[in-house]
Formats: structure tokens, C-alpha cells, sequence
């Protein structure tokens, strides 16, 4: 029988892979997560809303509207067992005009339909009774919605995944894995210590990477590796009081949420993101966006002071679409695809992927039928 290093190899350590180590180290598998950067999280999920979403508006039946939902519930219980810091200050989606009805009303049928807990349709008055200053025709409140500090929790997992004897090691680049004929992998690593190591199960999460990563794991098929898209959203922070407690969203625009509001841990304001289509990875933040952001967020808030929105920060989502292409679902891609006993391949793992973390390692896990 076959000695490995490693039960379980885990690529990227954002929040999804760290979750997955997570998940297999509490099931006594010997874990090693690797990450090429000097730090975990500094990929995807250092540049992301923070939010944790209710579930509201994924598809029945998908993976985004299972997973968002137990992973909300199961990441509420993991941040309180870690004493760690979030507010559930509940969201408002916005209807800014009559148009914006039905859309609304659709959204509310999907969110009972996913199993979301104590959604409430609200008239334009009860909103602003809620929000002042809110430009709300009506609105759905989904008081499950929150926001928190991701650091903190992908720290909190990487101390999970020692603490079982697994290992999160940085600055250690995946370069490439080869099946092993009794089953299990060698995988090839690079850095300052470049070595290999065998293990039975493999996972890859590494975000943008995904389809890299895939391109590197001899007898891949390459017809299984879906098309990379990189879809930017910039942020910006308000250089005044927050004015609103509660998340504020418009309805979602095709293959996004749509620039929002939060007010975030520390008590400031910020709106973002907004989606951009770029052909590469790009953080910059052009502060002639400003005018852009204040007109959109105008619709809901009328009195934003344009002057004073600083431009923060930006993000790139790894898309599996293009921009008049349909929204796919998450996807992990097992043996039965891809025919790699022992490999589980995730791609396109944006948004809801920090909330529904937790619940993806869980079915990864069980995927992988340990």
C-alpha cells in the first residue's frame, strides 16, 4: 500500500482553501495547504466586500444557493466559537422605482425558495423608517446579512488546520502533479526549499489560478478546463459619517450584485464594486471614477457628497463568463469529469465564495468520500 506525505494536498490558501483543508484535517486527515504568496488570503479573498450573504438570489437547485446558505449558518457559528468580530446588520434590497418591482418581487420568491431565513417586504416608508435618507420605492430585508473581518477568520482556520497537525505553508508554489498508478499524486513544489511530495487526495483552489493550476496536473483533460474570465470591480470609501446602518444593494445587474453599500467593522462607509471586464489581473483604482460611482449610488442615496468619495481599493473576480454570457454556478470538478481519482478541481469560485467557504470544504469532503 502506498506511503504519502500528505493525505490531503490543498492548493491556495484564501478562503475556500483553507476551508477545505479545514474540513479534511477535522476528519483526521493529515493536511498540507500551500500557497504561493509570502501570506495567506492575498489573493481573491483580501479584496473582496466582506459581506456574508444570505443566499437570496442563486438559482434552485444550485450549488450557490445550497452552499451560501449552510455556509452563512455554519460561518456565524464558526466565527462566535472564535470569539471573532462581525456585525449581522441585515440588508436592504432597494427598489429606487416602479421599474424595479418585479424584480424585487423575484428576488423574494428565490430567497424563500433557497430557504433564507426571515426575509420581509418592506414599503418605501417602512424603509426609510429603517434608513432615512434612503431613496426606496419599497424593499426586501434580509436580516441574516452581514458583514466581518475575513483575515481574521482565514487565520482562524489556519490555526484549525495545525492545531489537527496539518501544515499551511507560504511561499510555496504549486508547479505541477502527477497521478500516481496505485492512486494518489506527486506533486511538484517550488520556492526557496523546491521539492515533491505525494499525497492520496488533491485539491485545487487557488482562485484566479484555477485554470493554471489544472493545465499542470498531467492527464488534466483540456476540454474540462473552463475558459478564464477576470471581472474587476473597484471600491470606494466615503471621507464622512456612514449614513446608513444596514447593507443597501440595488437589484443585481447582469452577472453581478451591483455597486452596494456597507458600513463596514471599523464604522466607515464604502461602495463597491462596481464589474469590469479586463484581459489580466489589474488592482488599479482610477479616482476619476468617482463621478461614475456618485451617479449610480445617487439612485439610492440622493444626497451622496461626491467630493468627498476617495477611491479604496479593487478586486478581480475569477469569472467563468464573459460579459453577455449566463452566470454558471460554482463549479467542482471531480473524477466523474475529469476522470482523477482523488482530484477535486474548483473553478470559478467568486461570489458567494467567502460565505459559502465553510460548506464548500464540507462538500468537497464529501465528494472525495472521506
Amino acid at each position: 500500500m502506498q506511503d504519502f506525505d500528505f493525505d490531503a494536498v490543498v492548493v491556495g490558501a484564501g478562503a475556500v482553501g483553507l476551508a477545505c483543508g479545514y474540513a479534511l484535517s477535522q476528519r483526521g486527515l493529515a493536511v498540507a495547504v500551500l500557497e504561493a504568496e509570502g501570506h495567506i488570503g492575498q489573493g481573491v479573498s483580501s479584496r473582496n466586500s466582506e459581506v456574508i450573504h444570505g443566499g437570496l438570489y442563486y438559482p434552485t437547485g444550485s450549488l450557490k444557493a445550497r452552499l451560501c446558505v449552510e455556509g452563512r449558518r455554519l460561518l456565524y457559528a464558526f466565527l462566535d466559537k472564535h470569539h471573532l468580530d462581525y456585525k449581522k446588520c441585515g440588508k436592504l434590497v432597494v427598489a429606487t422605482q416602479e421599474s424595479e418591482l418585479e424584480q424585487l418581487a423575484t428576488i423574494y420568491d428565490q430567497a424563500l425558495a433557497n430557504d433564507v431565513e426571515g426575509m420581509e417586504r418592506l414599503t418605501g416608508a417602512q424603509a426609510r423608517a429603517l434608513e432615512p435618507g434612503l431613496n426606496a420605492h419599497a424593499a426586501l430585508l434580509s436580516p441574516e446579512s452581514g458583514v466581518f473581518a475575513s483575515h481574521d477568520y482565514m487565520l482562524a482556520l489556519q490555526g484549525e488546520v495545525e492545531a489537527a497537525g496539518g501544515a499551511v505553508v507560504i511561499n510555496t508554489p504549486f508547479e505541477g502533479a502527477t497521478p500516481l498508478a496505485g492512486g494518489g499524486f506527486t506533486v511538484r513544489i517550488g520556492g526557496p526549499e523546491a521539492a515533491t511530495l505525494t499525497c492520496r487526495l488533491l485539491v485545487t483552489a487557488p482562485g484566479l489560478s484555477a485554470q493554471a493550476v489544472a493545465a499542470n496536473i498531467e492527464g488534466f483533460p483540456k476540454d474540462q478546463i473552463p475558459e478564464a474570465h477576470f471581472g474587476k470591480g473597484v471600491y470606494f470609501r466615503l471621507a464622512a459619517k456612514a449614513p446608513f446602518q444596514r447593507l443597501i444593494y440595488p437589484p443585481p445587474i447582469h452577472g453581478a450584485l451591483g455597486t452596494h453599500y456597507r458600513n463596514d467593522l471599523g464604522g466607515q462607509a464604502v461602495f463597491g464594486p462596481d464589474l469590469e471586464y479586463v484581459p489580466a489581473p489589474d488592482y488599479s483604482v482610477d479616482p476619476a471614477k468617482a463621478a461614475v460611482f456618485a451617479a449610480y449610488i445617487r439612485k439610492f442615496w440622493p444626497d451622496v457628497p461626491a467630493d468627498l468619495l476617495t477611491a479604496d481599493y479593487a478586486g478581480v473576480r475569477p469569472k467563468l463568463h464573459g460579459p453577455n454570457d449566463p452566470q454558471p454556478d460554482f463549479q467542482l470538478r471531480g473524477a466523474d469529469t475529469h476522470g482523477l481519482v482523488g482530484l477535486m478541481a474548483l473553478f470559478g469560485i467568486e461570489s458567494p465564495g467567502l460565505t459559502s467557504s465553510l460548506a464548500i470544504g464540507e462538500e468537497v469532503a464529501l465528494r472525495l468520500a472521506v
